[in-house]
């Protein structure tokens, strides 16, 4: 109930007003039946005007931090996120990201969408980057489509750090299902997994027009400012 009512009534309307969205390729989204959305990741909006475009409910995996808070604002957080829909994952070592893949599975196997970020994390710079091999074993392990779904401009509403969203125009493009059919047999080959991650993430690029870069978000946020202009260099998606 909480889910339809921020997307309808509370928060819909607002995002509509100050990210005047438009949805391309809606007719990619399956009616019924599991799929995963494999977006890029430019801002925490992401995982707001997704939803807001699609008439189904999205399920998100999100950080355990979310859920964790104390006091009254942890709480409301806590209520929030659950309510609309994330499922909260621990992203500490291995251990934890099986569980988070598990979590996937079992929305994928009641028939639900399940909303990824293959880069892992939130772009740095606004550039595509590779991405991990995570859902790629999902899509293998239960036969869904991976439908590539690219957000655009939403870094420029929600910029990193930012509590007050800024006016801009959202636009989110929606390609065709990637089929991965041809794999089937194939579970636990990293090779394969890498091929398929990187099917994507080429799909992701051409809808996007972001810049690819070779190398994963997470260890560029990690590195010192001098580093990060020598590790960055931009590679093809190729």
């Amino acid at each position: 109930m909480w889910y339809y009512t921020f997307k309808y009534v509370l928060l819909g309307p607002l995002l509509r007003l100050i990210g005047r969205p438009t949805v391309e390729g809606l007719e990619n989204i399956p009616t019924r039946g599991p799929a995963i959305l494999a977006s890029n990741h430019l801002a925490v909006m992401d995982s707001f005007y997704l939803p807001l475009m699609i008439r189904r409910r999205i399920y998100f995996l999100a950080k355990a931090e979310y859920f964790t808070g104390t006091g009254p604002k942890g709480a409301f957080q806590r209520w929030f996120f659950s309510a609309v829909g994330q499922i909260p994952i621990d992203r500490s070592g291995a251990e934890a990201a099986a569980g988070a893949l598990i979590s996937a599975r079992r929305q994928l196997e009641a028939g639900e969408l399940m909303g990824m970020y293959p880069e892992g994390t939130r772009s740095p710079d606004g550039r595509l980057y590779k991405g991990k091999t995570g859902l790629a074993r999902i899509a293998l392990d239960t036969g869904v489509p991976v439908i590539p779904v690219a957000m655009i401009n939403t870094e420029k509403l929600n910029p990193p750090g930012s509590v007050i969203p800024r006016p801009a125009r959202i636009v989110v493009k929606i390609g065709k299902p990637l089929n991965f059919a041809r794999y089937e047999g194939m579970q636990g080959n990293r090779f394969i997994e890498r091929a398929i991650t990187d099917e994507i993430m080429y799909e992701l690029m051409q809808l996007s027009g972001q810049q690819y870069v070779d190398i994963y978000a997470a260890s560029l946020k990690n590195k010192e400012p001098k580093a990060d202009s020598e590790a960055a260099t931009p590679a093809s998606a190729a």
